[in-house]
Order: C-alpha cells, then structure tokens, then sequence
C-alpha cells in the first residue's frame, strides 16, 4: 500500500468512526483505493456482537445489490461475444418467458417489472428456484409500461441471472467465479460466507442493543443480490469496471454501463442509472457504482472513472445508508490527495489520407476543428466549454467514418472528393462540412 498522507487518512477515519457512531453500526468496514493501488483502509467495531470479536478490513460483510454489477458485466460480456444483442427481448433467450422487455431495459431498471419475484419471498423468506421462478412468471406484474420510466426491479436481475445461463451454458455461480472472480482477482468475493465474515444485526431504536436478523438463501435472485464481500475486494472491483482489462471486459463496454439510461432522481436530477451502475452526481464529479441492502447489512460502492478512485464501505447493520459517506470518502480523498493528470506524449502521425481532413472547417459559419489525437480522429467545434467532450471518430471504411463518443455520438462522417481525388467537404450527420464559412446552397 503507498504510503499516504497523514491528513486524508485522518479525515476518512473521522469520517468512518462519526458513521458508526450517529448510525449505531455495530460495524463498518471501509477502503479506498486511488490511480490503481489500495492506499486507505478500515474496520471500526464488532463483526459478531456476541464473541466480542474485532472487525477488520479482511472481514466479509454481504453486500446485496452490488452483486448485479456482476450481473450486468456477464451480460455485457456476452454481449461481446456476440452471444446476445441488448435490444433482444427476454424471451429470445428464455423460451416461453411471459414478459418480453429487452435485456437493455432489464439491466436499466426500465422494464416496468414489479419490484420483488412473484412468489412473495419477503413474506415467505422462501426464494423460488430458476425453473420456478419462470413457470409462474406470468404471475408477475407489468407495473409500468416498459421503457416509461425507472423502476427497481430484483425480478429484473433474476432474470438476467438466467439469461447468463442460457445463453453462455454455465450455471451462473460458476460463470461468475470463473469469469470475473478469477481474471480479476477478487479473492475475498464469494457466494457464500467465508471467514470471517460478519453477523447481521438490526439496531434497536429506542436503546443500546440490536437484534439478530435471519439469514436469506436467494435461489434465482441470487444474480440480485447474493454475493459477499470485503472493502478491498469491492474497490478493485469498482477499479476494474472505472478502467477493465481489456482480455476481461471492453473498455468500450465499462463505459456504455456509465451512460446514463433513466434518470432516478425526478426532483433534482442529481441520480440516474446505466446498465448495471448507479450514477451520481456531486458537484461537478460524477460517480458509478452501486449500493446494497440484505437482512442485517449494507453496502455502497463508488468510483470516479475520470479522477480513478473509488470508495467502498460496508456494514453489518439493516438501515445504515451509506450513500452519503460513500460519496464524501472519494470527495475527500480527491481533495486531499488529487491523481495528476496523465503526461501528454508525442503519437505516431496520422495516416496519409487522414492529414487533408485535418484543421479549420464550418458548419455553415461555426468553426469545426479536426484534429488527430491519441491516434484517434477527433472534431470540436471552437467555442465548446471545458467539460464538453469533443466527438471521436472510427474509420468503417474508406472515405467513411462513425462517431464513437461525444456530439454525434452514433452518426457517420462521409468524406466527399473532387475528380482529383482531393477533398471537396465532408457530411456529418447529414450536414455540410466546408472548408470556407457560408450559407448553404442548393447545388447548381
């Protein structure tokens, strides 16, 4: 672990131990890892109240809905593989599914799905099995129409858990282990507890003691909300979907997860989700992740892909929210301890054909500036603010490009030339591209 600097790690331990006191945790466990590398943890009071015994950062603790991040990075991945397209609808995958929604609003929380499985499991504390779980599908409500708006569905991520078994012809546990678990390097992350490993606890409210919660074994919502961890494993899992091994995961794919697809927070806008991740926003920072809650915990991880750090925090008691800390602990970490920006170098030079694209075009009057960059085509239009990302294209094929990122994301760039074989303009996004300002004109 690099060594740290005196007063970030005593602002983060302020920040932990004033949690566990005013929340009445029995414990918390919380890291930080910042540009690749662990570099704060740790655990303040007692993973089992009754042996008296010590939490440490070495100490599991369930982390609920932080497992669909797992999920959602399987789904992904087939995705790659070409195994599955997220526009397909459920049924393609899961024959004879009643519901349909497409695995995109399924991993978004867009499907309109009702919120539980069907079977009354909080009721029951029973979870059905995969089988099932889809032979009474048709039980489950449609509770909005699907793509209207964000709604937090477990049946969602069920179903998902089954889609990543149909479709890879692995039992999900063992494609997660082996999948992820395994090329990642997640030691301490399991489907089951494994020493030591934390009690739940519920605090009492009107005094000083706690009750003991039930264990829950979730069947086919495991791919919900089973998985347990420790902090350091839960922040180099947070590094890894900030920043994948591209042997494991596109980076091009991690990023898609951060996209927003609903927004969640209709009042003020400040969170939304992706595929897989939540998304916050804290001032001009913005920060993926996910929480979690089971019987007797709670869990929270966050990360900045911009500003590589991430932050997680973990809890053996039911209603402790740690949304909030878990935001101050990458804020405070940023703050104290900033990661430098990467060195600029100098690149390869562009290709031969490339270098007439490059310089001062318009848009009509608006000056459109191609540039190459990190062996990257790039455009941005003179005026654009700080914070606005220039659009990045990839070649499709000669004299054809698409907009990968950025304005435009999406659409093609078509290079039009004179007899000569010189650049006459280009076509973006079905406008005209010039190299002088003017009107547009009709061609005579």
């Amino acid at each position: 672990m690099p060594e740290t600097p005196e007063r970030l790690s005593a602002r983060l331990e302020q920040l932990v131990r004033r949690e566990q006191r005013d929340k009445r945790m029995p414990s918390i466990a919380a890291a930080v890892l910042r540009d690749g590398e662990l570099v704060w943890e740790t655990a303040v009071g007692v993973a089992d109240v009754e042996s008296g015994i010590e939490a440490t950062p070495d100490t599991q603790y369930r982390i609920g809905s932080i497992t669909k991040t797992f999920t959602a990075t399987a789904i992904m991945q087939l995705r790659d593989a070409g195994k599955l397209d997220l526009e397909d609808p459920l049924d393609q995958h899961v024959e004879g599914a009643a519901h349909r929604p497409t695995l995109r609003r399924l991993l978004s929380h867009a499907s309109g799905l009702q919120r539980e499985t069907q079977d009354d499991s909080w009721l029951t504390l029973r979870f059905a099995q995969p089988d099932e779980l889809l032979q009474t599908l048709a039980q489950a409500e449609l509770v909005l129409p699907s793509g209207a708006r964000f709604h937090y569905s477990n049946l969602a991520y069920a179903l998902l858990g089954i889609v990543v078994e149909r479709v890879s012809g692995m039992p999900y546990k063992d494609y997660v282990r082996e999948r992820l678990f395994q090329p990642v390097g997640l030691t301490r992350v399991s489907f089951e507890p494994e020493s030591p490993a934390a009690k739940g606890y519920l605090a009492q409210p009107y005094a000083d003691g706690v009750w003991d919660t039930i264990g829950v074994e979730t069947g086919a919502w495991a791919s919900a909300g089973q998985l347990w961890g420790t902090v350091g494993d839960i922040c180099h899992w947070g590094a890894f979907l900030a920043d994948p091994d591209e042997s494991v995961l596109s980076k091009k794919s991690a990023e898609e997860m951060r996209a927003v697809q609903a927004i969640d927070d209709h009042e003020r806008w400040l969170s939304g989700y992706g595929l897989g991740l939540g998304l916050r926003r804290d001032g001009e920072r913005i920060l993926a992740g996910h929480g979690g809650s089971m019987p007797g915990f709670i869990a929270q991880l966050f990360f900045s892909a911009k500003e590589q750090v991430v932050a997680a925090a973990l809890t053996n008691e039911s209603q402790a929210g740690l949304g909030e800390l878990g935001v101050a602990l990458v804020g405070t970490t940023v703050e104290e301890w900033p990661v430098a920006s990467e060195t600029w170098r100098i690149g390869e030079p562009p290709p031969e054909d490339v270098v007439p694209l490059l310089g001062i075009w318009f848009m009509e009057a608006a000056q459109l500036v191609f540039r190459w960059r990190e062996e990257k085509l790039e455009a941005r239009f003179g005026g654009s603010l700080d914070w606005q990302p220039s659009s990045v294209f990839e070649r499709e094929a000669d004299d054809r490009w698409r907009t990968v990122s950025g304005p435009e994301h999406g659409e093609a760039l078509r290079i039009q030339r004179e007899p000569d074989g010189s650049v006459a303009r280009m076509v973006w996004a079905g406008y005209p591209v010039t190299r002088e300002p003017g009107p547009w004109r009709a061609p005579e």
